[in-house]
Parts: C-alpha cells; structure tokens; sequence
C-alpha cells in the first residue's frame, strides 16, 4: 500500500513509519523536521502542522491509501496543534480524493466536552471504578489543554465526511511491539491501563484495510 505517515519523528509516528516500511509499504514520512529520519527508504517532507501549507499537504497524500497520523501535542503549549494540523491534513485529503484516515487520541476523550459535543457522557462504558473515579479525574485535570485539543480533534474527523478512525490507548510505554492487545469498539478497553508505542503502531497498520473500523472511536490496551 501507499502510506503517508503524519508526525513521523514522533514515538508512535516513528513505529508507525519502521513497521511500514518492514511490510514493503510505499511510505511517505510528512514531519517538522523529516531530515532526522535519515536515512530511510520513505519519501520526506518537511510540513510544520502548527502553521501547515496547504498544497504542500495535498502533494504528501496525493494517491495515498491511507494517511496515519501521529500528531498530538507534546506540551500544553502545543495544545491546538492536533484539530489545527487534522483539519489541514483532512483538507488535503479531501482536495487529492484520498478517504482513509487513522488518528492517535487518548482513553479519556470520550468524556471530555468538545465543541461539537458540549455534554458528553460521564462515563465510558469500558472504565471500572478505578479508572472512572481515580486515574481519568486526575489525568483529565493534569492534561486539560491536551485533552481539549484531542477532544476537538474527533470533532474535526466527524465532520470531514472520511473514513477515519481514532485510536484511544490510555498510558503509553516505550517497550516493543507484541500484536497482543485488546480493543474495543466505541469505548474504552476493559481494565486496560497500558499499551506499548509500538503496539498502538501495529494496530494502525492493521486497521487501515478493516471498513469495521470507519468512522469509529477504538480503545485499546493490553
């Protein structure tokens, strides 16, 4: 397949783009600063997603099967960068005739108000007790901006008319990738509090060609 990999100098966009390019992908790495991929096979383009060009985007997904993005903000101050940077790249898309999309959000987004969803449930039916009362509060207070920019990055997908999928792991780890892990659609994973980079990685790649997955939310964990 023909790939084009956003934020590919990040963690997971660095698994994603090593995993492709190990399965014979046609790669093409869309990232800041894409010259710290080298060397690599995958084709490099130079975006700032902050600030995005519009016809630079379009020629990085032009004839694409799919787009897989890593964007996400590092700090509270790159909070906007991920729905800013998502309705650029979705634009792109749209304009060069590409419609698969798959996006790395975060567990707790499905209870976190949203431009588009004002009053969005209290709950997600996959967190226990622990999770529900203790952990998210507490991340969700700690990563406000974060998970505002996330929360609206889904907003983004759901208007753009694609085949998109947004990826909900909760803490991430840096260990390598095993291909066993759980999911659940529209919701989070039952008791599932860590997935590695690389697995969530390896669930992009696999989900690119599953139509279950379209214009879905997909919790994953281990």
């Amino acid at each position: 397949m023909k790939l084009t990999v956003i934020a590919a100098t990040g963690g997971i966009g660095r698994e994603v783009l090593q995993q492709a390019l190990a399965a014979g992908h046609d790669v093409t790495a869309v990232a800041r600063h894409p010259e710290r991929l080298s060397p690599t096979p995958a084709r490099l383009v130079a975006a700032d997603l902050a600030s995005p060009d519009p016809d630079t985007l379009r020629a990085a997904v032009q004839g694409a099967d799919a787009v897989l993005s890593a964007l996400g903000p590092r700090s509270r101050a790159d909070a906007g960068v991920t729905w800013r940077g998502t309705l650029a790249v979705t634009q792109a898309m749209a304009s060069a005739g590409v419609r698969r999309i798959l996006v790395v959000s975060a567990a707790p987004i499905g209870t976190v108000a949203s431009p588009a969803r004002p009053h969005p449930p209290r709950r997600d039916p996959g967190d226990g007790f622990i999770v529900r009362n203790l952990a998210f509060p507490v991340v969700r207070a700690v990563f406000r901006d974060n998970y505002a920019d996330l929360a609206r990055m889904e907003d983004v997908l759901r208007d753009s008319g694609l085949d998109w999928t947004a990826v909900r792991p909760p803490r991430l780890t840096s260990k390598p990738a095993t291909g066993r892990y759980r999911t659940a659609l529209g919701r989070n994973v039952r008791h599932g509090l860590l997935v590695s980079r690389a697995d969530v990685a390896h669930y992009l790649l696999r989900a690119v060609t599953e139509p279950a997955t379209y214009r879905q939310t997909i919790g994953l964990a281990y």
